[in-house]
């Protein structure tokens, strides 16, 4: 059955788990939070250190030859970039009288065509009065170039025309003269002749007209054309508002600093895979979520409902530990101190049906160092643990974390509860606790969850085998212990239950 339904699970397990990265990219909010203040600070730092420079604007209506009312826009675009050419940029320079270079002076405008015939220019400067001046000069500056240029292309095209038209006057001369050299004649074949002379002078006659007129078009077309270019809109100062700028840069540096953050939360928990969800850590670990803990007390009524969630965590506790003839151990993986806590409240629990001592095995001061409270249970290091009478209940208390003693984990207990803290073992390190756990021969009870993702609604109980299931583990006849007590053992299932890899977990 378990074979079967792991199958199946790892055909349909998705290739890109969306839910697992969205809840944690959410998890991890505090850098993305972090990055998108250190943009919305950075972005009004700039802005108040380094304020836009004076600059002034023009508007210049453009005439041009060829206009055509389906224009795309090309012949504007064509201006902008004739804006940005050292010629006009030398010739405002010139009528400046600034040594400044052409190359320099480049850098401080750019030009915008705002519609087809409209182009705006853009100049900065050390103060609003020199800004007006080089838009000034800039925008007289293009108006004579363009000015120049379309006086220039009407003459070449206005000689051109008129080139055309004096070669068909001289080649009309000599059709005139052929005409006039001919005597009447009654010859068929000299009047057909006589009639291809006349057809030919007519229709000289006719392109000659039409090249004067053409000629006189382009003649009369400049004068529009010039009239037409002219500044519209004159020179003017623009003037920044500080608050603005800061509102727009901080706005702009908070979505980058957001941008970034998410990007850097999404493709650290990629690398990391670290599993969130309780289905995923449930699968990876080989057994089942029995309840789940937050990571903070939070608020007064979420103080409440945490209370209410450790009593009724101690109490199933406590009813496993009472079922259980073997040692019971807690061994944590990233929270050290909620497990502590949990076995404090758990040897509590037991102590009304008598002595208990929990032995210590944490790395650290977490139970070694703290202050006992009347009634609190003995608490001895895993060195005296030899020393502890069989009479008395043992609770152990240990680690799973990287660096673990593995053979010391049986002195604990045979049976365990894993407290895990979600996001904080990768599945590779998941998949070697349970493994090591396995080769030990500690059977996992269940799992204890903390701080959950609170819109997790995934399942962390594994249905195809009920030896993962608090409530379904199954029972052999009790044998003898030291205390010569009648005990019950439970019929623990080893590293078959054991995924292989994240695919098979899954």
């Amino acid at each position: 059955m378990t074979t079967s339904t792991t199958s199946e699970s790892a055909a349909a397990a998705p290739l890109f788990d969306l839910q697992a990265l969205v809840v944690a990219v959410r998890r991890r909010r505090r850098i993305w939070c972090s990055l998108a203040l250190v943009g919305l600070l950075v972005g009004a730092a700039v802005a108040v250190l380094r304020p836009a420079p004076p600059s002034a604007v023009a508007k210049v209506l453009v005439a041009h030859q060829e206009d055509q009312p389906n224009d795309t826009g090309t012949l504007i675009r064509t201006d902008v970039e004739l804006l940005r050419t050292t010629r006009i940029a030398d010739q405002a320079l010139q009528s400046l009288k600034s040594p400044e270079k052409p190359e320099d002076f480049m850098r401080d405008y750019r030009g915008t065509g705002l519609t087809n015939n409209l182009l705006q220019i853009e100049v900065t400067g050390d103060s609003d009065a020199q800004a007006v001046a080089r838009a000034k000069a800039l925008a007289d500056a293009f108006v004579a170039d363009h000015v120049r240029r379309m006086q220039e292309a009407a003459k070449a095209e206005s000689k051109a025309l008129a080139d055309q038209r004096d070669r068909m006057r001289g080649e009309l001369a000599q059709v005139n003269k052929e005409i006039g050299d001919r005597s009447p004649e009654s010859d068929p074949k000299a009047s057909a002749s006589m009639e291809s002379l006349f057809a030919r002078r007519a229709e000289l006659n006719s392109r000659i007209a039409d090249f004067d007129q053409r000629a006189e078009e382009a003649r009369t077309g400049t004068p529009k054309v010039i009239a037409g270019t002219q500044i519209v809109d004159a020179p003017r100062a623009v003037h920044h508002s500080l608050p603005i700028a800061v509102a727009t840069s901080a706005a702009i540096g908070l979505v980058l600093g957001l941008v970034l953050g998410l990007a850097l939360a999404a493709v650290g928990t990629v690398v990391a895979d670290r599993p969130v969800l309780r289905r995923d850590i449930a699968a990876n670990l080989g057994a089942s979520v029995i309840t789940e803990l937050p990571g903070r007390s939070g608020r007064r009524w979420q103080r409440r409902r945490t209370r209410a969630t450790r009593e009724r965590l101690t109490a199933t506790l406590a009813r496993t530990v009472r079922d259980c003839a073997e040692p019971v151990s807690l061994l944590e993986l990233g929270c050290a101190r909620s497990t502590s806590v949990i076995a404090l409240d758990l040897a509590r629990a037991l102590a009304a049906d008598g002595p208990v001592v929990v032995i210590d095995g944490l790395p650290g001061p977490q139970l070694a160092g703290r202050r006992p409270k009347p009634g609190d249970p003995a608490v001895v290091s895993g060195e005296r643990a030899e020393a502890v009478p069989h009479q008395e209940r043992r609770l152990g208390v240990g680690s799973v974390a990287p660096g673990t003693a593995w053979t010391d984990l049986q002195y604990l207990g045979t049976q365990t509860v894993l407290v895990v803290r979600a996001g904080h073992g990768s599945t590779a390190w998941l998949h070697t606790v349970a493994r090591q756990l396995a080769d030990q021969r500690i059977a996992v009870i269940g799992v204890v969850l903390i701080d959950p993702d609170p819109r997790d609604r995934t399942d962390g109980t594994l249905w195809d085998g009920l030896h993962t299931a608090l409530r379904g583990r199954s029972e052999r006849p009790a044998a003898q212990n030291g205390t010569g007590r009648r005990r019950r053992d439970r019929l623990p299932v080893w590293a078959a239950g054991v995924p292989d890899n994240d695919q098979e977990a899954r």
